[in-house]
């Protein structure tokens, strides 16, 4: 049997490759399940897309509230997507095999209402006057929410925005603003882009951005671990950027 990962390797070419490693393999196309969370997800979903044109084989990517619970468990499943530092103690925990592999990064960005004015995001200042002029303001407590709360921090602004913020879990912020519950809200640019109802404003300026990271696993408990360290190396080929690209995420900084 032809070795699918070393097709897939074959950078831009690899497409190609993979097309003829599979036409002579006489098994079945294989199906794998790859973990991801609301921060990860759009861009795995895009990535399995690419990768299941070019294999032949099916992905299914699965939106877990905690990843790490789901691998604890010891739940059936191929791919595990998580920020870098998860991903290495899951290596050393003997939970997943093989290399890290990081395949994406994701800025803030400003969510509005749907036909709302967008503030201007040129520089720090317009920053902090969207947010001294916002009625309210919503992010998580937890990824990009605790990154959006350092960076009110740093700028000293955390006690006067404290009566008009609001913390929002569970759901993707931007949806907030869709319905009405607060006025701006700071996320993923990927988690805000699906939000029907809301817009993005734009991403944070420059000098205050920071990313939330992803990468990806093999997981010891795969039965298909050929193909899934074919996805997982597939996932973080520079010739695949444009799908990490579609949803709003980026590639990892070289």
């Amino acid at each position: 049997m032809l070795n699918l990962l070393s097709a897939i390797a074959a950078s831009a070419g690899g497409f190609v490759l993979i097309g003829f490693a599979l036409m002579a393999q006489p098994a079945q196309a294989a199906e794998i399940l790859v973990l991801g969370g609301q921060g990860n997800i759009s861009g795995i979903r895009d990535l399995a897309a690419g990768f299941e044109r070019a294999s032949g084989h099916k992905v299914v990517a699965s939106q877990e509230r905690s990843v790490l619970e789901k691998v604890n468990s010891g739940a059936p499943a191929d791919v595990v997507a998580a920020n870098p530092p998860v991903i290495d103690n899951l290596i050393k925990e003997g939970k997943v095999v093989g290399r890290r592999v990081d395949f994406a990064r994701a800025g803030i960005g400003v969510a509005v209402k749907e036909g709302a004015p967008k503030p201007p995001l040129r520089n720090t200042e317009d920053f902090v006057r969207m947010l001294r002029n916002a009625k309210s303001i919503g992010y998580s407590t937890v990824g990009s929410g605790l990154m959006a709360a350092n960076i009110i921090k740093n700028l000293g602004l955390t006690e006067e925005l404290k009566a008009r913020t609001k913390f929002l879990d569970g759901f993707p912020a931007a949806e907030a603003v869709a319905r009405g519950e607060v006025e701006i809200a700071l996320q993923q640019i990927n988690v805000i882009l699906p939000v029907k109802g809301a817009e993005l404003a734009g991403a944070l300026p420059q000098e205050l951005q920071q990313y939330n990271h992803f990468a990806v696993g093999v997981l010891a408990v795969s039965k298909e671990r050929e193909v899934a360290t074919a996805f997982a190396t597939f996932m973080g080929a520079p010739e695949n950027a444009a799908l990490v690209r579609k949803s709003g995420l980026e590639p990892p900084a070289k």
